[in-house]
């Protein structure tokens, strides 16, 4: 059965394909993914910022406010000693994000479309199930993360939550997705303060680098927790819905695909870059001075302080919630998406309620619970943050091994399922994080 894809490969791909079937298996892979940075040389600069969106856009919602708190304490607590695995769950994060994008391209289908149809209702219903509660769960982190920012400037939560809550269903409801996205790629912007916080702290470059390439395994229970809310917190669930939901909805095709590939590879690198700066940042400013835990959004604001001296609490507050409001809007419509794809019912972000109740009405519940128990007075929001990366790291593995086999199936996939190579290093990154829930768990246990 051949790929319900829409448009022929181009002549183009099809002589690339040609020259590099001659290399090694591990070259052609690697010639596959980035071969759209070596065409950037050659084709208009400009082709690519136009079709820059789902890939950018999933990868930076991964750096929400969960994930500064999760990537903050990670410096906090051990310094630059968790970069090393920043590393690995990049290379996992590419691999898995560029299998979601391309089966989107191929299919035209989502991730729990292509569940339902090749593993039946009841697997679809159980990953619908996992998606809920690790979505439902980062929801309500992200107004979490909108009343630690308001808290920062003196808000009540309580009445900051509900207006901020309205204005993202407004921004979804009544615009197009392409409005919805400019909205959410502005305010990325925020997460590059981090990169120069960094500099500006002048951490000790040597012990970065040795971080990297010599990994150091703590095998204590809060250790453990600390690097599966890292994973959890990095490759997020609700991405590689997103990514391969956007892809259909943007109406990427074979044809174009290899400008999606692109902007899948440099979103997940530019995030995640980011993502180790905030460690590098955190490590050279709280954790070489004692501060070895963050509790607050203000502990995590000092971090900053090389940036804005005085003005870092300022500073951090407008980054957290810019972050909380990117993924604040991607979060419920990837899980809005997932369930609707699975339950056969109407979807897309430019439909009006009529046309997608359910689609529209889940979005909506969502955004409501979540600014509900973000308004609980007393809440340690910090807790609440890492807490809920845990959750999602410890899930991740079951919506993995649906989406290695999917991209794996010839049936669906025809020439275009992933080949030995990539296969081996799919199938090597879920045993990888499973095999880091797995300790979690067993440490925890008998500790």
């Amino acid at each position: 059965m051949e790929p319900k894809h829409r448009h022929t490969p181009s002549a183009e791909a099809i002589a690339e394909e040609e020259q590099t079937s001659g290399a090694g298996p591990a070259a052609r892979l690697a010639g596959r993914l980035f071969r759209p940075l070596r065409r950037l040389k050659r084709l208009p600069f400009w082709a690519y910022l136009v079709v820059l969106g789902p890939g950018v856009v999933s990868a930076a919602a991964g750096n929400d406010a969960g994930g500064i708190a999760t990537y903050a304490q990670s410096g906090a607590t051990y310094g630059y000693g968790m970069l090393w695995a920043m590393v690995l769950v990049t290379i996992c994060l590419v691999l898995v994000q560029e299998m979601c994008a391309r089966m989107g391209a191929v299919t035209g289908k989502g991730l729990s479309d292509l569940i339902r149809e090749q593993f039946g209702a009841s697997w679809a219903m159980l990953a619908v199930l996992v998606l809920l509660i690790a979505n439902a769960g980062v929801t309500i982190s992200e107004f979490v993360g909108i009343a630690a920012a308001a808290d920062l400037f003196g808000i009540p939560g309580w009445l900051a939550v509900p207006p901020i809550a309205l204005l993202v269903w407004w921004l979804v409801t009544s615009g197009s997705y392409r409005t919805v996205e400019k909205v959410f790629m502005l305010m990325s912007l925020v997460f590059f303060t981090y990169i120069i916080a960094a500099f500006l702290a002048k951490p000790d470059w040597g012990q970065v680098g040795t971080a990297i390439i010599q990994p150091k395994i703590d095998l204590a229970p809060v250790a453990l927790q600390a690097l599966v809310a890292l994973i959890g917190t990095t490759i997020t669930p609700y991405m590689q819905l997103f990514v391969q939901s956007t892809v259909v909805e943007k109406g990427v095709t074979l044809s174009d695909y290899k400008y999606t590939r692109f902007d899948t590879v440099f979103g997940v690198i530019i995030a995640n870059i980011v993502s180790a700066f905030i460690i590098i940042a955190t490590a050279a400013t709280l954790f070489v001075h004692g501060s070895t835990n963050v509790n607050s959004a203000a502990d995590a604001a000092k971090a900053l302080e090389p940036v804005a001296g005085e003005g870092a609490t300022i500073l951090f507050g407008l980054g957290l919630f810019g972050a909380s409001m990117l993924a604040a809007g991607v979060l419920p419509l990837a899980t809005a998406f997932s369930v609707t794809e699975a339950l056969g019912f109407e979807k897309g972000v430019n439909l009006s309620f009529r046309e997608a109740p359910v689609f529209m009405g889940l979005f909506t519940v969502l955004l409501v619970l979540g600014a509900l128990v973000a308004m609980i007075p007393g809440l340690p929001l910090f807790a609440v943050l890492i807490g809920v990366q845990i959750l999602n790291g410890a899930l991740l593995p079951i919506l993995l091994i649906f989406i290695v086999r999917l991209a794996s199936n010839r049936d669906i996939m025809g020439q275009y399922a992933i080949g030995p190579v990539y296969r081996v290093l799919a199938w090597g990154a879920v045993v990888l994080i499973t095999v880091a829930v797995l300790l979690m768990f067993g440490t925890s246990l008998f500790h």
